[in-house]
C-alpha cells in the first residue's frame, strides 16, 4: 500500500512538472484581443441596402495577436478578416457583410478565434430589421380552376 501511493505521489509530481504555464495571462504577457465595439446595430435598414460593417481589432498584448478564423452564424452573415499577425498596439479590421435581401429582424452573430490569451474565442453580434419596400404590394393568390368546371362557349 506504501509503495502504491508513493507511486501515485511521484506521478502527480511528475505531471505537475510538466504542466503548462499559465500564469502570462495573470501578468498580461501575450497577444490580447480587444474590439472597439462587441454589437453592430444596423437598426431599421431598407431591403437590399448595404448590410456591411466593420469590427475594429486592437492587439493590446506585447506579442504578435493571430487571427485564424471568422465564422459566421450562417450563411447570409459572411466575416472577412485578414489573416497577417497583428503586431503589438497594431489593428486589423473585420469586415462582415449581411445579406439585407432577406426581411425581418437580424440577430447573428460572428466568432472569432485567435491565439489572445485573454479572449482565444471571441463572439461579436449584428442586429437591427430589414423593412421591405414601402411600394412592394402584397401578391393575391391565382385562382386555380378546375378542369371539371364548366366553361362558357
Amino acid at each position: 500500500m506504501k509503495k502504491l501511493f508513493a507511486t501515485l505521489s511521484l506521478a502527480a509530481l511528475a505531471l505537475g512538472t510538466f504542466a503548462q504555464d499559465n500564469t502570462r495571462t495573470v501578468g498580461g504577457s501575450g497577444p490580447m484581443i480587444t474590439l472597439d465595439k462587441e454589437v453592430h446595430d444596423y437598426g431599421t435598414i431598407d431591403q437590399g441596402a448595404n448590410g456591411t460593417c466593420e469590427f475594429k481589432v486592437t492587439n493590446t498584448g506585447d506579442q504578435p495577436l493571430i487571427i485564424s478564423s471568422c465564422k459566421g452564424s450562417c450563411g447570409c452573415t459572411v466575416p472577412k478578416c485578414d489573416l497577417a499577425p497583428v503586431a503589438p498596439g497594431g489593428t486589423t479590421i473585420i469586415t462582415v457583410k449581411y445579406d439585407s435581401n432577406r426581411t425581418g429582424p437580424i440577430n447573428k452573430s460572428v466568432t472569432i478565434t485567435s491565439n489572445a490569451v485573454n479572449a482565444p474565442t471571441k463572439i461579436v453580434r449584428i442586429k437591427g430589421e430589414v423593412k421591405a419596400p414601402a411600394d412592394a404590394t402584397p401578391t393575391s393568390p391565382v385562382k386555380a380552376t378546375s378542369p371539371m368546371a364548366p366553361t362558357s362557349n
